[in-house]
């Protein structure tokens, strides 16, 4: 009894100084604040857009090798930074519609194929079309941020949230003397920025104001909320009641902390995830431009007051926030003309993924009749759909990849984590 009662004290002990320890109380009270509840749909969103990422990223490394040809071994080196476990190789042939891995002195190479080639040009293009809009967009972060100057290497890590090309400090500021200049009045390197030369009015309307011009309504935020969150639609339907302040309002006259403030700053937050690609930003990176966008030191705090507007997710351990009524469901309401391809790009690994499964399926059933395994016939897989019968094959009707339900049940499988 003696020796148990020592143990009870010295385990209160341990708690007592444990509790007691302030990163302990912060790091439970940073955790409390990030409590949201989850949308399978949102999250899903999300998810999918992560396997589409690596995908893009590892085109983009092929894209800028010799003759756009890589060794398996390099990408092996490029697994790390690309945040992926396990071989290169294995990776690679799950998505032959994209990657295209072949064996020569006894060395792996990969490269793209034909039709994951013919989606680059696409993207190549739709992008100069898109030249005008990115410098609108350029424009419009301009405005919005505090003496209309952007740093160069903190917009660099925004580029692709908006669609910017890579070269867009050389395609686009040349192009438009009148709207952009570079200035570095520190003469660091670090402290390059993209300066605003002249005021737009026409483009310094928000698409809260835009949306409200249309309908002939004051402009106001949409909420999408469900019925049972009764206490916070009313926290919603009170916030909305005020006065709209539009984000390319100077913000200098509005005091710091009121309710005028926090309007303007949601009204930001709401414009900036309009103008990305997928209505979606990394909290982290936009902590990066506080100073520029006037933005609170506690910008998760904010975000998370306002449920109806904004959804935050702490998927793959990257805290985003998500434009919420950009959404149905799973899916964008509207979408950029560059999403449109990249969308493409999904259907084309979704199409490899469903060719790779089911070349291991007659892989794995032949090693079973070797075995004298009698195969057994069931409904479903073991990925979760349907087995296709050789009538359903050489029928006339468009089965496979082509049947929309098929699609759908594989879209799910090329963006599960799970597999």
């Amino acid at each position: 009894m003696m020796i148990v009662d020592i143990c009870i004290k010295n385990l209160s002990s341990c708690n007592h100084r444990l509790y007691s320890l302030p990163s302990f109380v912060n790091s439970v009270r940073s955790f409390s604040l990030w409590s949201m509840k989850k949308v399978p749909d949102l999250e899903s969103a999300l998810s999918r857009n992560r396997r589409w990422i690596v995908n893009n990223q590892i085109k983009n490394i092929i894209l800028r090798c010799p003759n756009q040809v890589v060794t398996v071994k390099y990408l092996q080196k490029k697994f790390k930074t690309l945040d992926l476990q396990g071989k290169a190789l294995n990776w690679l042939k799950k998505y032959p519609c994209c990657f295209e891995v072949y064996l020569e002195n006894n060395e792996h190479y990969c490269r793209l194929t034909k039709p994951m080639i013919s989606l680059v040009e696409e993207e190549v293009y739709v992008r100069e079309m898109q030249e005008p809009v990115f410098a609108e967009r350029l424009v419009k972060l301009l405005m919005m941020s505090r003496n209309q100057r952007l740093n160069v290497v903190k917009l660099n890590e925004f580029k692709r949230n908006f669609g910017f090309p890579d070269d867009y400090i050389i395609r686009l500021v040349p192009k438009y003397p009148d709207t952009f200049r570079l200035v570095n009045y520190s003469g660091r390197k670090s402290s390059m920025e993209i300066e605003l030369v002249s005021w737009k009015p026409e483009l310094a309307v928000s698409v809260v104001e835009a949306s409200a011009q249309k309908q002939g309504t004051d402009p106001c935020f949409s909420g999408c909320l469900p019925l049972t969150w009764v206490k916070s639609r009313e926290r919603f339907d009170e916030f909305n009641a005020t006065p709209y302040i539009s984000p390319y309002l100077d913000p200098k006259g509005i005091e710091e902390g009121s309710k005028e403030k926090e309007k303007r700053i949601v009204g930001l937050i709401h414009e900036l995830l309009s103008l990305t690609l997928w209505k979606k930003m990394s909290i982290v990176k936009l902590g990066h431009f506080r100073r520029e966008f006037c933005l609170p030191e506690k910008l998760n705090v904010l975000l998370l007051k306002h449920p109806g507007i904004f959804y935050v997710s702490n998927k793959y351990q990257i805290y985003t926030v998500l434009l919420r009524e950009a959404y149905n469901g799973s899916e964008l309401i509207e979408k950029d003309p560059l999403v449109i391809v990249k969308d493409k790009f999904g259907e084309l690994m979704q199409e490899g993924l469903h060719e790779y499964n089911q070349r291991r399926h007659l892989v794995n059933l032949e090693k079973r009749k070797k075995k004298g395994i009698l195969p057994v016939r069931s409904e479903k897989s073991e990925y979760g759909r349907t087995e296709i019968s050789d009538q359903d094959d050489s029928g006339d009707k468009l089965g496979g990849i082509f049947d929309p339900e098929e699609r759908k049940r594989f879209y799910r499988l090329v963006f599960d984590d799970a597999k």
